[in-house]
């Protein structure tokens, strides 16, 4: 949410931010500015309400900033409406401080209250304003450089941020600090950036520093210098970014989404190869060890949104295979209960950005009681990966889209090795369906490749139904995981009424809310429970719903009840959720597309929610 970006070097700065923010609208933004300087002249700022195009009118393309300094930011309206006035960046009366932040300033009126009292006035109705005014305030007050002004600011300050400043006295620099709020910083031959993702600044470094939580730093031209809280410096190294730039572009595809649902053959397989070696789950790069795994008496899975639908997946596989006990959490619950967990537990936080801010918290509270923790995400040297005991690594490279995909199908691997190296270690899986369910696992790639082939029955139902007023998902045990995660991509990118139910819940008031022509989408692929779901569409078809039924290939004759059949090919059913998930990709993105909708940035959301 929110998008930084900040360049100093020796081409013009606009140009440079406006292409850095265009990378970061999939986050999710509802106004964009920016601030350029030229040498040690004055701060020019040029702010825009609505798309970046807008912006980009108002400057020319960035060429009517003249300026090798500056600092850019796509808004996303928390403290004030959607407005020029409330874009950032925002600037002292005198034009001392000027800044732009990605987070939430949780005591902004407390802090905004002891301003006015010391003559401070305030044009906007933003905690980023504040932020700003006070950094302004004790650099003033007690004489001290941008270093000291900063720390002062953030020991007083409660909330998340990503903060980028620059100072009248300091020309050509842009100071940074950060608490809770992702931040990556970049260098080139006499160039630096700072973004809040790493697609921002692909197209000019791939070597960048993560700034650490709580640490400042001064970017000047082409170099970087660390702070701590106490002013001391810090000593960073360099990662190369191993992703392509073309990685982070739309390759011909009309939309990310469609670019990104496609791309998950090769995400799959390349996760698949990083835990699959010489025919066996090696999870040695994460440093859980058999002995550990071996004492875990209990699993809690932490995570948000869809991620939180790939933890109900692995809740029943876990289960099924290692007979352990597994709870599944919404990582905005966590924090705030009382959690009952075991010393010699697990805790799994799965994010594919590694920022989450909810997921992020709920990570600290597990370490608070320690209990050892994984967090299996995306982004390496997020948040997550750095504060987590151990790290399993997805390799879906940069998602763009909004709605998540890939990240998702890469999750589900990470899941499925983990929960059969589990089994294998408790003994709870015989060696030779072990060696079966590895085979099948290394066949998905294919399979999910199969099925993207057929994807024009998939779009053809779609234009049919784009008009749909409510879909209802349902399903029964790990059926239900893939409804969930079908009624949310249904939701976030078409704008229909979706809901996901265990099929037995129908009956339980649900029912009451079907109608003519209302579609109900039912999971078909545990066969041990496909009798018990096909009674509950049928229940929906005598009360005038449409049927979509979802199956594998062979396995039962759907279409005796369904309207419309959609089949994938047969693999283990630990594994269908890999498989059966990619067509209601298909039917979300299509009917998206035939509502006339921005796929990639549906409204009121945002790729990385970082603020709680």
């Amino acid at each position: 949410m929110c998008g930084i970006v900040g360049f100093t070097g020796r081409q013009q700065a606009a140009p440079v931010l406006l292409s850095g923010l265009a990378k970061l609208e999939y986050r999710g933004y509802d106004s964009a500015g920016m601030a350029v300087r030229d040498g040690d002249g004055p701060i020019e700022i040029v702010k825009a309400k609505g798309r970046l195009k807008v912006l980009a009118e108002k400057t020319n393309d960035g060429f009517a900033m003249q300026g090798d300094c500056g600092i850019g930011h796509t808004r996303w309206a928390t403290h004030g409406e959607p407005s020029e006035v409330n874009a950032h960046p925002h600037i002292t009366e005198d034009n001392n401080v000027v800044g732009v932040h990605n987070g939430i300033i949780e005591n902004y009126q407390e802090l905004k209250d002891k301003l006015l009292k010391h003559g401070y006035t305030f044009y906007s109705q933003t905690d980023t304003e504040v932020v700003v005014k006070l950094v302004d305030y004790y650099y003033k007050k007690y004489n001290i450089g941008p270093v000291d002004a900063i720390a002062k600011t953030m020991v007083r300050v409660r909330g998340s941020y990503a903060l980028a400043l620059m100072f009248r006295d300091y020309p050509g620099q842009i100071w940074v600090a950060r608490k809770d709020s992702p931040m990556i910083i970049g260098v080139a031959d006499g160039e630096t950036y700072v973004a809040s993702d790493v697609p921002a600044i692909l197209k000019y470094t791939r070597q960048v520093y993560y700034i650490g939580n709580l640490e400042m730093a001064c970017l000047d031209k082409g170099s970087v210098i660390f702070y701590d809280l106490n002013g001391e410096e810090v000593q960073k190294d360099l990662t190369e970014i191993e992703w392509d730039a073309e990685a982070a572009e739309r390759g011909g595809f009309e939309h990310f989404m469609m670019k990104e649902i496609h791309e998950q053959p090769k995400a799959v397989r390349d996760t698949v190869s990083s835990l699959v070696k010489n025919g066996c789950i090696d999870l040695t790069e994460t440093g859980l060890t058999e002995e550990i795994l071996r004492e875990v008496d209990q699993v809690t899975i932490v995570a948000c949104g869809s991620a939180y639908h790939v933890g109900v997946a692995a809740q029943y596989i876990f289960e099924d295979l290692a007979r352990i006990q597994v709870r599944v959490e919404l990582a905005s619950e966590f924090r705030y209960r009382r959690m009952l967990l075991s010393p010699k537990g697990l805790v799994i936080v799965i994010s594919q950005s590694g920022e989450t801010a909810d997921s992020l918290a709920a990570l600290r509270e597990a370490k608070k009681m320690n209990v050892r923790t994984l967090a299996i995400v995306n982004v390496v040297g997020s948040s997550i990966a750095r504060e987590a005991d151990h790290v399993l690594y997805t390799l879906a490279g940069p998602e763009i889209a909004v709605a998540t995909t890939k990240a998702y199908s890469t999750q589900l691997i990470a899941c499925y090795a983990v929960g059969m190296e589990l089994a294998r270690v408790r003994e709870t899986i015989a060696p030779e369906t072990l060696d079966g369910m590895i085979g099948e696992l290394q066949t998905l790639p294919d399979k999910i490749a199969r099925i993207l082939e057929d994807k024009e029955r998939i779009q053809w139902f779609a234009a049919k139904y784009s008009n749909a007023r409510d879909v209802f998902f349902i399903g029964r045990g790990l059926d239900y995981a893939i409804s969930l995660e079908g009624s949310l991509k249904m939701k976030e990118v078409s704008y229909i009424h979706s809901e996901a139910y265990a099929a037995g819940e129908l009956k339980h008031g649900t029912i009451s809310l079907v109608e003519e022509g209302t579609l109900v989408v039912g999971s078909l692929t545990q066969k041990d429970l496909y009798e018990k779901t096909i009674s509950n569409m049928v229940e929906c078809k005598s009360r005038g719903a449409y049927l979509m039924g979802l199956t594998s290939y062979g396995n039962y004759n759907v279409e005796d009840t369904a309207d419309f059949t959609v089949y994938i090919p047969r693999t283990d059913v630990h594994f269908a959720t890999s498989l059966a998930v990619i067509p209601l990709q298909l039917m979300g993105y299509y009917i998206s597309v035939a509502r006339g909708l921005d796929v990639d940035k549906p409204r009121n959301l945002a790729k990385s929610v970082t603020v709680e």
